[in-house]
Parts: structure tokens; sequence; C-alpha cells
């Protein structure tokens, strides 16, 4: 079993060597949450500036949501290597789409690789919405 703890020591990123490895694809298979850890979980983020303005490009509004869970990250006192899993959302997926989402998650997250699901829906809440993202997020003790 490969395992990898995060640079807080706050997951415990397990995959195991008898499961294909989801690395490449910029997601772990399991993450172990210490116990009595204290849980946050983040809205999706889409793709909206800070007018509420959408880009009508599915990698600008990729970039554009990983941009807002960052600063919804930072607005709780949490780092992305306290995000456990993340569960994505994408608008007629196609396995073009993961040529855009696999380094947006590796720039953002490096080697702490959360665990993730990605869910193709046919619409999100916002006719131009594209990618929506959500996180479920330890936090430290103090926070």
């Amino acid at each position: 079993m490969t395992t990898a703890t995060s640079a807080s020591e706050k997951l415990t990123i397990v995959n195991p060597p008898n499961l294909y490895d989801p690395t490449p694809n910029g997601y772990s298979a399991a993450v172990i949450v210490p116990p009595n850890a204290r849980i946050a979980y983040v809205s999706g983020q889409g793709g909206q500036d800070s007018t509420g303005g959408l880009s009508p490009d599915f990698a600008a509004q990729v970039e554009q949501a990983y941009a807002n869970l960052g600063a919804a990250l930072e607005g709780i006192g949490a780092t992305p290597d306290q995000v456990a899993k993340l569960t994505v959302f994408v608008v007629d997926h196609d396995m073009s789409k993961l040529e855009v989402l696999t380094p947006a998650v590796v720039r953002m997250f490096g080697d702490t690789l959360p665990a993730q699901t990605l869910v193709p829906v046919p619409k999100l809440a916002i006719d131009p919405m594209l990618f929506e993202v959500e996180a479920v997020v330890v936090l430290d003790k103090d926070t």
C-alpha cells in the first residue's frame, strides 16, 4: 500500500498497489482523515469572476473555479493540502475535458492529491456554467 502524509500531517493519502494508480489523473484512491478532525464543506465553486461574469471557455472556467476554491480555502484558514475530497461537475463531459481538468488539479494540489469524483451533468445552476468543484476540508483544531 502506498501512503503519503501531507505536509501538515492532517491527511493520509492511500493508493493501494492492487488498484489502478489514479495519480496521473489528478486524484488519490482514498484519503484518511485523522480522528477528531474538524471538517468544513466548501460549496460548489464555479467559474464566475468577482463580478459574476463567466467565460464561455471551459478551460477558463476551470481555472477560475480553482482560483475561487483557493479563495474559499483561504477564507476558512485552510490550504489545498487540507482538502480530503473533491467532487467536480462537468457539463457535457468527454475525455478531452480531462486534458484540462487533470493539470488544473495538479497545479493546485501538487503531490497531495485529494480523493475525487467527477460527475457528468447536462447542466448546472446557471446555464453558462460548464464546471463546478466542491470540497471537503480538514481544518486545524485552532481554525
